[in-house]
């Protein structure tokens, strides 16, 4: 019996790799249809009717969950992989019954298994993998989702320019309406990005949150002092104003 799949990623370079990488693993398999979109994907599935699809979670027009609980609806789901480079959607895979779930970048070591599993199901003509064996697919996978490393550089408007500047440079990061205002030594920036957008992104350890508005960098506090209406007050090195510690943060401080 001859086993087609569609496949289906947003970006070229990785729905190529995909492809090539199943060439090699599953040579026997064939690819009918590689779909830029979620709607390219749904078409493709519809006209070509595939055992499999192979499809990226994140994509525009429908992501690939969308697209898998359209599928459902109709009645004419082929087995599907989500395969993605964010592990958080794998909950989402248990609710649509995915065959599997691979995390980018995808070795030939794992897709082979992936393709074991779907040749059991396939002749079995049962669902690749059970949602017990599923979920515990995903405590395996946990561990190799490595987070992304800390924001090293920024860019920021300075009058007409932009600027690169260096994460080490900034003293503190402060929002104000639709920015975040950046403070160096001796300098003001805006960037677009949101605060708490930016909080992802930063070390933790370097960077500290004392308000809802404000982030400082530890490295540049000077030191902090209790001001007439109680209220704990970081000073940093080198600016001469004076930023307020929330209630919420002030633990931060109880060893300094």
């Amino acid at each position: 019996m001859t086993v087609r799949a569609v496949i289906a990623d947003d970006e070229a370079h990785l729905l190529d790799y995909l492809a090539a990488r199943l060439a090699v693993v599953w040579p026997e398999l064939r690819i009918v249809g590689k779909a830029a979109n979620g709607l390219d994907a749904l078409r493709m599935i519809d006209e070509q009717a595939p055992d499999l699809a192979f499809l990226d979670i994140q994509m525009p027009g429908l992501t690939g969950v969308d697209l898998a609980a359209r599928l459902a609806q109709d009645g004419r789901a082929p087995h599907i992989v989500f395969v993605t480079a964010h592990n958080e959607y794998a909950v989402q895979a248990f609710e649509h019954d995915a065959a599997d779930y691979l995390l980018k970048p995808v070795t030939d070591e794992r897709l082979a298994r992936t393709v074991a599993r779907l040749k059991t199901a396939l002749s079995q003509q049962a669902p690749a993998l059970p949602a017990d064996a599923l979920r515990s697919l995903l405590q395996q996978l946990a561990p190799a989702a490595t987070p992304p490393p800390p924001l090293q550089w920024i860019r920021a408007a300075h009058g007409d320019e932009t600027r690169l500047i260096a994460i080490d440079e900034v003293m503190y990061f402060e929002s104000q309406d639709k920015y975040t205002c950046v403070f160096l030594q001796d300098e003001e920036c805006l960037i677009r990005t949101p605060l708490s957008k930016l909080r992802e992104q930063l070390d933790e350890a370097r960077f500290w949150q004392i308000h809802r508005s404000v982030i400082v960098a530890a490295r540049h506090i000077a030191g902090t002092h209790t001001d007439f209406r109680g209220r704990l007050m970081v000073r940093l090195k080198g600016r001469s104003e004076l930023l307020t510690v929330s209630r919420n943060y002030v633990d931060l401080f109880r060893q300094m």
